[in-house]
């Protein structure tokens, strides 16, 4: 008996309480293409390893014909190292501009203090 891929999928989905709204946002697809899926019952392997990773579940499980868990394993980890890469990265940006911002805000300071202690120089003259 073969397998029907969208189904299997879709009992995944809903057993482990996902919401469609949310992965179709993670795979930036809609969620009609999402429902789609669920009636087919071959696709591509690389879709159901997309949607392994965006729901951080591990397809081997249910398709140990197609995947092997380290496979799914290698990709979390890569995933997770990525996303703390982006977070320092946002980070950098946030301090650059932050940086910029302050040294701004002292050269405005010290210019205004110029300009004002030369309009008290020329008010006592």
């Amino acid at each position: 008996m073969d397998k029907h891929y969208g189904e299997i999928i879709e009992r995944t989905i809903r057993r482990n309480g996902y919401s469609i709204s949310e992965l179709s946002r993670l795979m930036s697809v809609n969620r009609r293409s999402i429902y789609n899926w669920f009636n087919q019952p071959k696709f591509k392997t690389d879709i159901i390893f997309k949607i392994g990773c965006a729901l951080k579940h591990d397809f081997s499980v249910e398709f140990p014909e197609l995947f092997s868990s380290e496979e799914f394993q290698k990709a979390f980890s890569q995933k997770k190292f990525s996303a703390e890469v982006n977070v320092v990265e946002e980070m950098e940006k946030v301090n650059y501009w932050k940086d910029k911002y302050i040294n701004l805000l002292e050269d405005y300071t010290q210019a205004l203090s110029m300009q004002s202690s030369g309009i008290v120089q020329r008010i006592a003259r």
